[in-house]
This record gives C-alpha cells, structure tokens and sequence, in this order.
C-alpha cells in the first residue's frame, strides 16, 4: 500500500495551490484505476465474442476509459464486417472519445506539478488519456482509410501522424525512466527519428519527468487549450511543426539524421532488449503503468507491422510524407503487449495470430523453421504461436473467434479437411466473426476443389456482409463453371445436370458485376472489382467473337486462378495439387474447336495459366518444370499484356515466382546443381548462396519497381514480405554493408 500511496501523492496538486487531504487524492486516484481496470475487463468481453454485454457493461461507466471501450466495441463492429453506415457510427463514437480523453488528460496535468514521487513514476501526468487519445486516432485513420472518400483518407494519415507523435512520446518516457534507474545503458542502436529527438535541445541529468508535456497542433475541442501530445523537452520555435512532421519516421533503423544531431537528442526507443519487464515485474506495480505500457507496444506495434507490410509501390508514397514500417521491431513490441492479461494484451494477441495466420500466409519467401528457432523475428514461431493461442483460449474460452485461428493454423501446416472441420462446428455470437469463419471456409474449399462447398459458402458471405457481394458472386460463378465442366467431360453423361450447371455459372457471373462499385478504397474501386470487370468484358467480346455462349468462353479455370492469388497452393497437399495441375489443363475447356484453339493463342491466356502452373509445380517439389515454365512466360512480349481486358499480372507474377524459385535453392542448398560434379568447399557453397540470395533479391526488385497493375496490391505484400525476409538473411550473414 505504502508503495501505491506514494504514486498517489505524487500526483498532488503543487505547494500553493489548493491543498486537498491526502486520503481524497488517493480515493480519487482510485476511483480513476477503477474505472479504468472495469472498462479494460469490460471491453475484453469482445475477445470472448460478447461485444453486446461489453457495450451494456460500458454504458455503466461515464469515464473516458468507458467512452474508449465503447469506441472500441463499434470499432471492431466496422472493421470485421466493413460495413459503411458502422463505419460512420465508429467515427463519430471515437471523436467523442478523444473529445473526453483531451479534457481528463487537462484535469490531469492541471492536477498535478509537484515534484514528490517523480523518480518513481514512469509516464508523465494524464499519460494514460493522451493513450486513450492515440488510440482513438488509430481507429479513427484505420476507418478514415478504408472510407470511401479520398478526403477522409487524408484525413486518416493525419490522425496516423498524430498518434505516432504521442506514442512516440511515451516511449521516450520508458526510455529515460530506465535510465535513471540505471536499467537502460545510454547508448542505443535504435533511434526512431522522431520531431521529439531531432528538435531536442541539452538536457542535464537532474531533469525529471515532472516537466514534460503533451504539444499538438491546435484543434477545435471544448475547455482551455492544453497540449495534447508528449513530445519531451522541445527546443521552442527551432522548427515548424510541419517540417517536423515531415521528418518523421517509423524506421527502427532510421539513418538520416546526422550523429551530432543524435548525440543531442535526449532519449531513443527502447531497444530490442530494453524495456522488456513483464506484468509481474515491480515496475508495474501500479496498474496505470501497466495499461499505459500495454497499450504503447499494442499500438505502436500494430502501426510498424502494417506499414511494413505495405506494397512497394504505396509504401514509397508514404516514405515521401513520413510513414515507415519496422516489422521486426513492430513484432517484438506486440509480444510485449501480448504478456500483459488486459484488453491491450488481448487485442495484441489478436493482431499477432491474425499477422502469421494471414498475412504472413500469402508469402512464399520467410525464413525456415530452424531459422526462427534461432531467433529469426520475420519468420513464424509454430510453438510460440501455439502457446499464445492456447492462453488466448484459456482466457476467452466462448469466443469463436479463438477457434478460427485453431482452423488457421491446422490450414497453414497443409491439413484444409481439419481446418474445415473446426470451421463448420464453430459458431459465433458476432455476427462478424462468423462471417470470417465462412469466407475462410469458403477458401479451403475452393482449395480441396469441393466446388459444391465452395459455392454455398461464397454465397453465404453475401448474407454475413457487405465487403465485395462481386467477388462473392464471381468466385461461386468459378465453383458452377468447374461443377459444369466436370458434368460436361462425365463419362455418363447427363445433359439436364449438365445445363443446370450451366445457366447457374452464367446467372452468378453476370450477377456480379450488377453489384460492383458498392465499395471503394481512397475513391477508388476495389482492386478485385476491377479484376471482375475486366475478366467479364474480356469473356463477353470473346463469346461474340467466337459465337459461343457466355461460359464456353471461359479459358484457364478462373477458380485455380483465385486459389493462386490467395496462394493456396502454399496450403495444399500433393492430392490437391495434382487436381490444380488436371483442373488447368486445356482439355477442361467446353467450347467447339475453333473457339478453343483462338481461346490458347492468346499470349495473356498462356502467361496466366503457366504463372499458376509454376507454383503448382514449385509446390510439388517440381522446380525444374516450374523454371521452364516461367522461362517461357519472361520471354513474351510486354506489349502482349497491355490492353482494356488483358490479364497485366502474368509478369510480375512470373518474375515473383522466379524470386521464390531461388529463395528454394537458398533454403535449400542440396538442390544444388553442381553438387554432385565434385567436392563442393565451405568458401565456394558460401558464395553460391550469396550468389542466389542477390538473384532472389534481384527478381524482387524488379516488382517492386514494375509499373502500375490491378492486382499489384495483392503481389505486392508478397513482394515486401520477400525484401524483409532477404535483409534479414543478409544481415544475418555480414552481407548487408557489402
């Protein structure tokens, strides 16, 4: 108790103002922790998929941590349905947050001043509401990206530039709190170049905490204005804010500031091994601190892992204006924030499982399991993952959502009829949560080739929500397209089934562009809209010209097409990749001869399909037949795949697929051609390797820089997931300075 009291009083008002008793100080200090422990237990009930009594629990409470859950609850409502009219209400429920965060982060600081005790605190005064604060800013540019409007997209880095300024700030303040307990040595390899440390002036080592403030740009928000964001000791009028602004960046590794300039600077990030202390450390006594610590590294982690995975072409966009991503260092401080038993460790867990579970699926080019037992960050850790997933359980043992990254991980170790399984026997009392479950139902069973599942499934999303009724209707038209293919080249026949299958592919393929334009991203369509469009318009000027009907004009099974652009051969088993390798042959077509033969000549037809066969043949352990195939497709005519209804991904996709051809031979270095001509020494394997980990880079560089393409958004995670994975083994091997 001593301890906590202590805390209390040293958030006293100063000597001269209005004294207040000392027990009233610590009850109202109380009272604030306990407001702020029951909205975090509150709000945890939305990982145990009981977001209604979150809400009804959180309408109790008037505080800003209460106003934060609430923000919170309809905030993951938008996100997991991406339904427009919820997004709307996220936005307005988070101003209203912020609003209420601004003024308690006032009262706080106005409360506070005296000296007593500073030693002891980590943050400085109100610290937890400029938290509360920053993430309502994320949430808010999370939804202000995904609106529609190109406007409130800008709108939404704003906010994003906002909130890394006072998540910034706060970790700066765990930095010098760990070295004046002498927990942190001075000198760190990790700056973040931040408008706090590049506009610093000298600090002598007597400072404390009890002079640091919160400063923002004006904004209009009710009461006094009071600086909003910690930015440490600022040298005033030095630089605009502006220019400050522009200097930002997320980069762990940032190098553009000049030595002087950070021997000046006050403080630097935490370094990997820094502030690594768990919930039950007696740093974390007070439960403020833990909830403040929690949610930095929730958030700040969040923010580095989803800029790194932005495609190559975005993410230098955002460079220009500030904005990059460290996955490494964005990793390590989620697993930080997943030890801690609140919402922020909570919701960090989720952003983990969902980051190896889904994103980190779509990439071919990660480190190998040895290489992660060894500490490789940008791999994935099975038995980490496995044990966060059984706390998450054990934690929330209602949720559906907890059983779904159960179905993931039995989906990433290639068994899709156990991770289905799972799927069809969970349930879920969110709505959105149910409706991830059936669309990653619906994938595996486009990935096992069960096109009867595959289709109701698909359909189904169409019910569950809103995110892209064109895609829903276009891919179950790929699952009828392959149902009347098969009843086509039955032996027996049966030309009722076989004209059902028909009219069915037809009427959900033309049904799906009716539907388009629904959503957009920044203004614009979504990229598989567009996809759509152009396979539709290309179907249809074929069907003229060939005088065939609709779905006879369809080439190389649109359904393999989809698998490989969610890369599900990377999930399949040899049984199913050998029906990928009979379903994309050319004998599946239905249409008369001449249509056939017109339907092969086209160059974009041919690159689609040996694209898909490649990494079909890559996935079956073929990497010979996978090269020959490529080779063919980089020897075609760029020309080729320009064009109003042409396929334009081919090509990147090859040379994509080049890259993880050669990541292969890294990994695995008896694939070695020469191997077997002669002792191979220590020194020449060394340079093979170096030798195919610069010609995997090379492919990736070239895709990096290709031109713009429809799809270059879905290859493109692919890519910077690549380039991560290759700094790593570089860096690893002394190669990176080279």
């Amino acid at each position: 108790m001593s301890r906590i009291g202590a805390w209390f009083r040293g958030s006293a008002p100063k000597s001269g103002s209005t004294p207040s008793p000392a027990a009233s100080q610590v009850d109202l200090r109380a009272r604030e922790i306990a407001a702020m422990e029951d909205a975090m237990a509150s709000a945890a009930m939305i990982m145990n998929d009981d977001i209604d009594g979150a809400e009804e629990r959180l309408r109790n409470g008037d505080s800003a941590f209460h106003h934060l859950g609430m923000a919170v609850c309809i905030f993951m409502r938008s996100i997991l349905g991406f339904e427009k009219d919820i997004m709307v209400q996220a936005a307005n429920r988070l101003y209203e947050c912020e609003t209420c965060a601004w003024n308690e982060m006032k009262k706080a600081q106005k409360e506070s001043g005296s000296i007593n005790g500073a030693e002891d605190r980590i943050y400085p005064p109100g610290s937890e509401y400029a938290l509360a604060i920053a993430d309502s800013q994320l949430m808010s540019a999370v939804i202000a990206v995904l609106h529609e409007s190109l406007t409130e997209g800008i709108k939404g880095f704003y906010k994003l530039r906002k909130a890394y300024i006072t998540l910034d700030g706060l970790l700066q303040a765990e930095t010098a709190y760990l070295k004046r307990k002498g927990l942190h040595p001075d000198s760190s390899k990790e700056n973040v170049a931040s408008s706090s440390s590049s506009t610093s002036g000298g600090r002598s080592n007597d400072d404390t905490d009890t002079d640091l403030e919160f400063v923002d740009a004006d904004e209009a928000h009710s009461g006094t204005q009071t600086p909003l964001n910690y930015e440490g000791h600022l040298a005033k009028g030095t630089k605009t804010p502006e220019k400050k602004l522009s200097q930002l960046s997320l980069d762990s590794n940032a190098t553009s500031k000049p030595p002087s300039e950070i021997a000046r600077s006050p403080v630097g990030a935490p370094s990997r091994s820094g502030f690594d202390h768990g919930p039950d450390s007696d740093i974390f006594t007070n439960p403020v601190d833990s909830f403040v610590h929690s949610g930095v590294n929730m958030c700040f982690g969040s923010l580095l892992v989803l800029l790194s995975m932005v495609p190559p072409t975005f993410s230098r966009l955002l460079s220009i204006i500030g904005f990059r991503g460290d996955r490494e260092r964005g990793v390590q401080m989620l697993w930080q924030s997943s030890r801690f038993d609140n919402i922020n460790g909570a919701v960090a867990g989720l952003m983990l499982l969902s980051y190896y579970h889904g994103l980190l699926s779509f990439a071919d080019i990660v480190p190998s399991e040895e290489d992660v037992e060894k500490g490789a960050v940008v791999g994935y850790p099975r038995a980490r993952c496995s044990a966060l997933l059984a706390k998450m359980r054990s934690r929330f043992p209602d949720s559906g959502l907890w059983r779904f990254e159960e179905a993931r991980v039995l989906g990433n170790s290639k068994d899709l009829h156990g991770a289905l399984k799972i799927l069809k026997s969970n349930t879920s009392k969110m709505r959105q949560v149910a409706a991830l479950n059936n669309f990653e139902m619906a994938l595996n069973s486009m990935y096992i080739h069960d096109y009867d599942d595959m289709r109701d499934n698909f359909l189904r999303c169409i019910e569950l929500n809103d995110w892209s009724p064109t895609l829903y209707y276009y891919i179950a038209g790929c699952a009828e397209l392959e149902n009347y293919r098969n009843a086509f080249h039955s032996e027996n026949k049966d030309e009722s089934l076989i004209q059902l299958h028909k009219k069915k592919a037809e009427e959900l393929f033309r049904k799906a562009p009716t539907v388009a334009g629904k959503k957009r991203f920044m203004s614009r369509p979504l990229p598989f809209e567009q996809f759509v469009a152009r396979k539709m318009q290309k179907w249809e000027e074929r069907a003229k010209e060939c005088n065939v009907d609709l779905v006879d004009a369809v080439g190389v099974s649109p359904a393999e097409e989809m698998s490989y652009l969610w890369n599900g051969t990377k999930k399949m088993q040899t049984p199913e990749l050998k029906m990928s390798e009979k379903v994309l042959g050319w004998d599946r077509l239905t249409a008369p001869k001449a249509a056939r033969d017109k339907i092969k000549s086209e160059i974009d037809e041919q690159a689609m399909r040996d694209v898909i066969r490649a990494a079909v043949a890559r996935s079956l352990g073929k990497f010979d037949d996978a090269r020959e195939l490529l080779d063919t497709v980089l020897s075609m005519d760029k020309l080729a795949f320009k064009g109003p209804t042409k396929d334009d991904y081919p090509l990147p996709a090859a040379h994509y697929e080049m890259a993880a051809l050669a990541w292969v031979e890294v990994q695995k270095p008896e694939l070695r051609r020469d191997v077997n001509e002669g002792d191979v020494n220590e020194g020449d394997e060394e340079d093979w390797l170096r030798e195919k980990t610069e010609e995997c880079h090379s492919w990736l560089d070239k895709v990096a820089k290709w031109e713009t393409f429809i799809l270059d958004a879905r290859i493109g995670m692919r890519v910077q997931t690549g380039m991560d994975t290759i700094r790593w083994y570089k860096r690893e091997h002394g190669w990176d300075t080279a």
